[in-house]
């Protein structure tokens, strides 16, 4: 059986030979048990010498595949078009800088061979070594989602997971390009089961998730699984009219009845609401507007990725290649 090992790499060149080394350390560990390893490599669009360390393993290692993206695409694109490239029984995504650890795959191998599970997935059970304002808030964005959302994501769920090769195929059918794998990963189902590690810091180099990135992140995870924000919307909308009309009633009872007069009537009062039902006015097109955006995205049916360059292919790999096309089936 092949087992592949996919690593989106994104200016990497400094913590990769630490993971090749543990890549080829899980590989010695799983000798003798009739399995061939796959170690595939996606070239993200790095400025630095990624390309380079790659394809130098590549060179001396025939187990190592790579395929170069034309720009950086993204981890989520990267990721996909890693799972197209892979060949194996048993498939595995992790990251580059070790945090996620490669000790833990002989452990989901054997749950794998068990026939009990169809992913075996890590999850941290520990932030420590976080910033605590990004902890709180990824914290929050679990909660949230899970609230909002027809799945369940776990709070602390990594990217990192051996999956059977029926849900690679199933994740390649959902073709979308703004992707929110945790959330895809979630959608299609399958038996999952969860290898709880404490948080591990990278091996080298500096994390290219800022604040900013990943609350844009949160907010495709969002947008992408429910409509949950256009329905806080509405309901906001019938709030704030509510509101407005029992504001009404009130100053209606207090001037005509009780003769009660302000000394400067009815503007405060005014402005304050205007710039209320002005804001929800507002929230509701930006929700909009996301939504619509995403369609508009999706409908001009541009490719996920774009390879500049892959390993060679061997005979055989082109007898049994999935992925012929550039990024997907049409």
């Amino acid at each position: 059986m092949i087992i592949s090992l996919i690593v989106p790499c994104y200016n990497e060149e400094e913590s990769l030979p630490f993971l090749y080394k543990a890549l080829c350390e899980v590989r010695s560990s799983e000798e003798g048990k009739g399995r061939e390893f796959e170690f595939i490599f996606v070239n993200d669009g790095s400025c630095d010498n990624t390309l380079k360390v790659i394809k130098d393993f590549a060179a001396s290692d025939s187990s190592v595949r790579y395929v170069s993206l034309s720009r950086n695409f993204g981890k989520e694109s990267a990721m996909y078009a890693g799972l197209r490239k892979a060949r194996g029984g048993y498939v595995a995504i992790l990251d580059a800088d070790m945090q996620d650890p490669p000790s833990l795959i002989p452990q989901m191998i054997k749950d794998l061979d068990s026939g009990n599970w169809d992913i075996v997935a890590a999850r941290r059970v520990t932030r420590a070594g976080e910033p605590r304002i990004r902890s709180f808030f990824a914290r929050t964005f679990y909660k949230l989602i899970n609230r909002m959302c027809d799945v369940e994501i776990a709070d602390g769920a990594r990217d990192f997971r051996l999956m059977r090769r029926e849900v690679v195929d199933a994740i390649l059918l959902l073709s979308e390009r703004q992707r929110f794998s945790k959330g895809i990963f979630s959608w299609v189902g399958f038996r999952t089961k969860w290898l709880e590690h404490e948080n591990t810091e990278r091996v080298a180099g500096e994390t290219k998730w800022s604040f900013w990135k990943l609350f844009r992140y949160a907010v495709d995870g969002i947008v992408s699984f429910t409509i949950a924000p256009l329905r806080l919307a509405t309901y906001a909308g019938f709030a704030s009219a509510f509101a407005a009309f029992i504001y009404l009633i009130y100053y209606f009872i207090r001037a005509v009845i009780l003769r009660i007069y302000d000394t400067v009537p009815g503007y405060p009062s005014l402005l304050c609401f205007m710039l209320f039902i002005g804001g929800l006015i507002l929230m509701a097109l930006g929700l909009l507007g996301e939504y619509i955006g995403r369609t508009y995205i999706e409908t001009k049916g541009r490719p996920i990725y774009i390879s500049a360059e892959e390993s060679p292919s061997k005979p055989d790999e082109d007898l049994c290649s999935r992925d012929n096309l550039t990024s997907r089936d049409t």
